[in-house]
């Protein structure tokens, strides 16, 4: 079921009329309603996997009750990496082993040796990524004594897989997300228009910008030696709207869904592309990912306080993690190194936290120094893009030496005018609006009432104009 789909449009106010209306006497049943809402949610895509989410959710609730009832160090050890071991176990299986498998073939064939591996012909279930790091976070914080260990199996259990997040995130904590959930929850009028408002957004940069953005960076990409050098790079610029608009539009639906439902969950992105520098893009990009991993591994490895080679050390780990994190290919690790290498001049020169606030608060304009910042900051990512949509190390490196030859000064061939009409517009509103949590959270608050829905109006329609067939989120992949 696509957040972008019929099926969805009638599914959530089933649900809501029945969460507000129905079951509103008492929060525990708001909480069945959800837990059987999502489960079902999850069940459109294919029931069989729902029961390794059932059992993934299982595991990690009985561990954590046995960590906190441990009576020892060594019995709470044990619970906690059977957790843990069992829930990577998985993750492994599903959508790292052919990886692997193939990888060793292809690593032997160079010396002669001919090996047919054995490979799973299985399909990823849709959001494991997600909702392993869901359970990880919450057995890591009980062993690490942050947290108690969750009593309520239904509450755990909505933790977990509350649908809004259930398939693409965000990655939540237990100390954000389950207090929440343990509250009764009244309907705010107010949070429920702003959370329509995200979704609308959302779907304006999912199905207007991303996936008109995907028809001419999948033709450029899947025929790359046909084109251009500044076609290339055309494609590689379409890719990086497509990718922003399809997972950040995902997030807004995501967290604009579950503030109809009384819910607040965390911001995934906050105008990546606005960035001066990488630093600053990886606090603005997958934000939820990207504080995971600083929270359960770099810091664990020692962060930064044991110098310059531990930091470095430590961040080429959690991008290469990170890439990994994202799909079984070369090309991902790719990716991770390339950023990984982007960033390391403020790692080494200790400027990584230089621009913490948005750029040009309070004003119109960036100076020529930030808006020169901005251009070579996403030049870089888009650089990177490269190697996270190609389908081989091999078709990047080819896509990448066809944009540095002479075609690179040609006039590119693909020009499509309404789609550069379209991101301009998509751009500005972005920027006018990149104080705010999303771009039109506060945008024409001082416009006639009238002006703000035709406003509004304008952005429905102008979906339901370039839906075509119902196209799949790109992080439901991972």
């Amino acid at each position: 079921m696509f957040f972008n789909s019929l099926n969805f449009a009638l599914f959530l106010p089933i649900v809501f009329v029945l969460y507000w209306f129905v079951m509103n006497r008492s929060y525990k049943l708001q909480n069945i309603l959800l837990l059987v809402s999502s489960y079902f949610f999850y069940a459109c895509w294919d029931w069989r996997f729902l029961f390794l989410l059932i059992f993934s959710t299982v595991l990690d609730y009985y561990t954590g009750l046995k960590m906190s009832d441990a009576k020892n160090q060594k019995s709470k050890k044990f619970w906690f990496w059977l957790s843990i071991s069992t829930n990577l176990g998985f993750l492994g299986i599903f959508k790292y082993y052919n990886f692997f498998a193939t990888s060793f073939a292809d690593a032997f064939s160079h010396f002669g040796w001919q090996v047919n591996p054995w490979t799973l012909k299985v399909i990823l279930p849709v959001g494991i990524s997600f909702y392993t790091f869901h359970g990880l976070s919450y057995v890591i914080d009980i062993y690490k004594d942050r947290i108690k260990a969750e009593q309520n199996f239904i509450d755990y259990s909505v933790f977990v897989s509350f649908f809004p997040l259930l398939v693409a995130g965000p990655i939540e904590r237990a100390t954000h997300l389950l207090p929440q959930i343990q509250r009764k929850r009244t309907f705010d009028y107010t949070k429920a228009v702003d959370g329509l408002k995200q979704i609308l957004w959302g779907l304006f940069k999912k199905v207007v910008i991303a996936d008109q953005c995907a028809d001419y960076a999948n033709r450029i990409f899947n025929n790359y030696s046909d084109y251009s050098g500044s076609t290339l790079v055309l494609g590689a610029v379409f890719f990086a709207f497509q990718i922003y608009g399809d997972f950040s539009g995902y997030s807004d639906i995501a967290l604009g869904t579950a503030r109809l439902f009384g819910v607040d969950l965390l911001r995934n992105f906050a105008f990546p592309y606005f960035s001066r520098d990488i630093a600053e893009f990886w606090r603005r990009w997958h934000i939820s990912l990207s504080t995971w991993f600083r929270d359960y591994l770099y810091i664990p490895l020692g962060g930064s306080k044991g110098g310059t080679w531990m930091k470095v050390r430590n961040t080429f780990i959690i991008f290469l993690v990170s890439g990994f994190w994202h799909g079984a290919n070369w090309t991902f690790l790719a990716w991770g190194f390339l950023n990984a290498l982007f960033i390391m001049p403020s790692i080494i020169f200790n400027t990584n936290r230089t621009n913490l606030e948005i750029v040009a608060r309070g004003r119109s304009l960036p100076t020529l120094k930030e808006f020169a910042s901005i251009i070579v900051t996403f030049s870089l990512t888009v650089f990177a893009w490269i190697f996270f949509r190609s389908n081989t190390i091999d078709e990047a490196f080819s896509y990448i030496l066809r944009i540095f030859s002479h075609s690179f000064f040609t006039v590119p061939t693909v020009r499509p005018a309404i789609l550069f009409l379209l991101l301009g517009f998509f751009f500005l509103i972005e920027w006018f609006g990149r104080e705010e949590q999303f771009a039109i959270a506060n945008l024409g608050q001082k416009w006639a009432k009238g002006i703000r829905w035709i406003f509004y109006y304008l952005l429905a329609i102008s979906i339901l104009y370039f839906s075509g067939s119902e196209q799949q989120f790109i992080y439901f992949q991972f």
